[in-house]
């Protein structure tokens, strides 16, 4: 009896692409700005990126657009947000305090300094990501924005949703 093998690599394809941005707009803002520049529509998802971490439950904001034409989807997501608990503290005998500690949360952690990411699905080689850096460079607001490279990352799995 054959014994047939399965990689998981066999699985695995990278059919997107990321771009990291560099900007201290406000999430809505920069969305304005690409949509006036790419001429696309992104618009505000009703679904949040939710990652649990041990202080609790964190949600990323995310901008989506369905570009029909072209078979592509964009999310423009920040990468970073943050958690405020509340944690007690005796200050004396008969009284606590509520002190409130603010945790930032990261997307891809290991890109701690990228404050927006744009990811594009369903492309293939002929996708032109440089042309799409020229183009987000144009807009005055955005301080930089490069390629991701997926191999290099850790944390690859946030970016499943």
């Amino acid at each position: 009896m054959a014994i047939h093998k399965l990689q998981i690599d066999d699985f695995i394809s990278i059919d997107y692409q990321l771009v990291a941005i560099h900007s201290s707009l406000e999430d809505y803002r920069l969305a304005y700005f690409i949509n006036q520049k790419l001429a696309i529509s992104f618009e505000k998802s009703k679904n949040d990126i939710g990652i649990q971490i041990p202080e609790g439950k964190s949600h990323f904001t995310r901008f989506v657009f369905d570009d029909e034409k072209h078979e592509l989807y964009w999310n423009l997501i920040p990468n970073k947000t943050t958690v405020v608990t509340q944690q007690s503290q005796a200050t004396s005998l008969f009284e606590e305090t509520g002190l409130d500690i603010t945790t930032n949360i990261f997307l891809l952690p290991e890109l701690k300094k990228v404050d927006y990411i744009i990811k594009i699905e369903n492309t293939d080689d002929f996708f032109d990501t440089d042309n799409l850096i020229d183009e987000l460079l144009t807009i005055k607001q955005i301080t930089t924005a490069y390629k991701i490279e997926q191999n290099s990352l850790k944390s690859k799995n946030n970016l499943i949703f």
